[in-house]
C-alpha cells in the first residue's frame, strides 16, 4: 500500500473512532502531518483524495472540515459507473432501481404523511397537464418523475437505501428522457403508472405497491433494452439461391 493510501486509511480510522466527527475542522496541515507521520505532501493529497469522495470539505481560507458523512452525500459519485459505460451502464443501473425501489417503496406506505400524499397529487396534477400539452416538454416531465419517485423513496426509513436509490434514479434520466421521445405513448403510460402506484399508497396497500413499482421500472428497463439491441440486418435479396 502506498503512503497517500495508507494515510487515507488513517484518517478513515480517525472518523472510524471518533478522534473526528462530522463538522469538526482538521488540525492544521503540518501538526496532523506530524501526528500521521506522513509528509505535507502526502497528506495534501490524501485530503484531496478525501474530498474528490466528499468525506472532507475544504473552505478557502478556512481550513479543512469534515463533511456531514451522510449516505446521501458520499453515494452522490456512484453515478460515475453509469457515465463511464453509458447506455450499458443506464441499464445496469435501471436493473439496481428494480432491485431496490419496490422494496422502499413498500417501506414508505405506512411513512408517508397526509402532506405529503398531497404533494405526490400535486405532481400527478402537473404530470398529466405536461402530456396532454401540445408539445411535451421531456426535462420538465423527467423532473417531475424524478421528483414523485424521490419523494417516495425517502421514507422508507433506511437513509442508505434511499441514497443508493436516488443515485440510480438520478442516472437513468437520459435513458428515460429517451424512451419518451422515441416511444410517443410512453409519456401517458408513466403517468398512469404512477397513479396507480400513488393510490396504493394512499390506500396503505404496501404489497401492491411493491407490485406497481417493479413493474413500472420494469416496463421502462425492457423498453430501454429493447432500443439497445441492433436491428437484424436484411439478407440480401437472392440469398437463399446462393446459399
Amino acid at each position: 500500500m502506498g503512503a497517500i493510501e495508507s494515510t487515507i486509511g488513517r484518517i478513515k480510522r480517525m472518523l472510524v473512532d471518533g478522534e473526528l466527527r462530522p463538522g469538526d475542522k482538521l488540525p492544521v496541515e503540518k501538526d496532523l502531518a506530524a501526528s500521521l507521520g506522513v509528509s505535507r505532501n502526502t497528506l495534501r493529497e490524501a485530503v484531496r483524495a478525501l474530498t474528490t469522495l466528499k468525506v472532507l470539505q475544504t473552505r478557502q481560507g478556512d481550513g479543512t472540515y469534515v463533511t456531514s458523512l451522510e449516505p446521501d452525500l458520499l453515494l452522490d459519485g456512484m453515478g460515475f459507473v453509469a457515465d463511464l459505460h453509458g447506455e450499458a451502464g443506464e441499464l445496469q443501473f435501471l436493473h439496481v432501481r428494480r432491485l431496490l425501489e419496490p422494496e422502499a417503496t413498500a417501506l414508505a406506505v405506512g411513512r408517508l404523511t397526509d402532506d405529503e400524499l398531497a404533494a405526490l397529487r400535486t405532481l400527478l396534477t402537473e404530470a398529466d397537464a405536461l402530456v396532454r400539452a401540445p408539445a411535451v416538454d421531456h426535462q420538465q416531465l423527467m423532473a417531475n418523475d424524478r421528483a414523485f419517485h424521490n419523494l417516495i423513496t425517502a421514507r422508507c426509513g433506511n437513509p442508505v437505501l434511499a441514497a443508493l436509490i436516488e443515485n440510480a434514479s438520478g442516472h437513468t434520466v437520459r435513458a428515460r428522457m429517451w424512451r419518451g421521445r422515441v416511444d410517443a405513448g410512453a409519456d401517458s403510460r408513466t403517468v398512469a403508472e404512477h397513479q396507480m402506484i400513488y393510490q396504493a399508497i394512499a390506500d396503505r396497500d404496501s404489497e401492491r405497491a411493491r407490485m406497481l413499482a417493479a413493474a413500472h421500472i420494469l416496463g421502462v428497463e425492457r423498453a430501454v433494452r429493447a432500443m439497445t439491441v441492433p436491428p437484424p440486418v436484411a439478407e440480401p435479396a437472392g440469398a437463399e439461391e446462393l446459399s
